[in-house]
């Protein structure tokens, strides 16, 4: 037996490698290999960075990968992507500049990585630095007139700056703005801390704690000074068929001075302006008054306040009655007749307007045009002479026509309709 194995295991390894060939190309033909670049980028995922050391410059936070891989594998990775996972491992690293191969991991099996994009990174480590700063504030522009700013309250003072050695470095101050332009009120904000280098630039790739401070500003009126609301003082009405749609006043406080503090105080809280005639009016209204003052008083700033007055037309709506349908483009030698004659058209528009409508602004017509013997449903059309007035409805929104040849040999007169002045 031993001897028969001796003689013939040429031909047995030739036979059991026609098998493994024959299996190989089964499966293949079932399951083919198939070289693709992953449809969405792969996360890159950090790992064993050291808690002293920071990254100091920019890497790409994600690649592209391109696998060959069977069918069946690339099923799996199109269902869950994060089979696929690209590793930069930054273990037992010190500061300094690294180049570094990013390691890609596929789970499902087997798989062949073709390419990577960027395959390597080139990064530098620096160590973690942190330093305290006060915080300082910067106010630009002032408090209304007659207003004064008091002492600024912080909460918290101070912040920690924490990054890359050489960016924290830089950093010679922290601080946070505020804009008091033209302000009346207590100012209550919790703005954000900027860190500036020493040529006040922003520096960039470091973090602040607390990144944001709560800041107030007492805010007080000072003596002889007053804000008062503005009210507007109307006479006459406006022309009939109008309404007064709107009225509002610029600016709606004013302030005011005295030299005797008790005048301002004495005030109800409101001035009036001079009266605002609405006389007939018809259209808007834009002008500026003046105020009326007690003696001794004055305002500050602009003398006159600018009033605009809204004046529109009051809507109504109207219907008429009885309007005799024209036909309109109906061909020579044809003739028709509509079913009902007549429609009744819903109106709608200032008052002003529906008053002076009559008969002959409106015209009801049927358009024929392009159409032969039959029996049609045609859509009325309604033209109003007057502007701005709007057709609400027709009724009926249908008309019966009925065309025939004209019988020339023996014309029948047709009722014409008619138009009631």
């Amino acid at each position: 037996m031993l001897r028969w194995i001796a003689n013939n295991y040429r031909t047995f390894l030739l036979a059991f490698a026609l098998a493994v060939a024959v299996w190989i190309s089964a499966v293949t033909s079932a399951d083919p290999d198939e070289t693709r670049t992953l449809p969405s980028p792969v996360p890159v995922q950090i790992i064993g960075q050291a808690s002293n050391l920071v990254l100091s410059s920019e890497i790409p936070t994600e690649v592209e990968v391109t696998l060959r891989a069977p069918r069946s594998v690339w099923s799996l990775i199109e269902t869950d992507p994060g089979l696929v996972r690209a590793i930069l491992d930054l273990s037992s690293m010190s500061s300094g500049e690294h180049v570094v191969e990013l390691q890609i991991q596929v789970d499902p099996r087997p798989v062949q990585i073709v390419s990577v994009s960027p395959r390597t990174i080139t990064f530098t480590l620096e160590p973690l630095m942190t330093k305290s700063f006060d915080v300082d504030l910067s106010i630009s522009g002032e408090a209304a007139v007659g207003y004064q700013v008091g002492e600024a309250s912080l909460e918290p003072v101070e912040v920690v700056v924490a990054g890359a050695q050489s960016q924290v470095q830089k950093v010679t101050r922290a601080r946070i703005s505020v804009d008091l332009n033209g302000i009346r009120e207590n100012f209550d904000q919790t703005l954000k801390v900027e860190v500036l280098d020493d040529k006040g630039q922003i520096v960039e790739g470091v973090t602040v704690s607390p990144d944001e401070i709560h800041v107030t500003l007492p805010v007080s009126q000072q003596g002889g000074y007053r804000d008062v609301a503005v009210k507007v003082t109307i006479i006459g009405r406006v022309a009939s068929g109008y309404r007064l749609t709107d009225l509002s006043v610029f600016p709606p406080v004013v302030t005011v001075y005295s030299t005797d503090p008790d005048l301002v105080s004495n005030l109800p809280g409101v001035v009036e302006t001079q009266p605002l005639d609405l006389q007939n009016a018809q259209d808007d209204i834009n002008t500026r008054l003046s105020l009326n003052l007690p003696p001794g008083v004055s305002i500050i700033g602009e003398q006159t306040v600018l009033v605009q007055a809204g004046v529109s037309p009051i809507e109504g709506g109207v219907t008429m009655a009885g309007e005799i349908i024209e036909v309109t483009g109906l061909a020579n030698g044809l003739t028709a007749q509509v079913s009902p004659i007549s429609v009744d058209v819903i109106l709608s528009g200032p008052l002003p307007l529906l008053d002076t409508l009559t008969r002959q602004s409106v015209r009801a017509t049927v358009d024929l045009t392009g159409l032969s013997v039959g029996t049609y449903q045609v859509t009325p059309r309604v033209e109003v002479l007057i502007s701005n007035i709007i057709v609400e409805s027709i009724l009926p929104n249908a008309i019966e026509v009925v065309i025939t040849e004209l019988d020339t040999a023996n014309p029948a007169p047709s009722p014409t309709p008619t138009r009631s002045p």
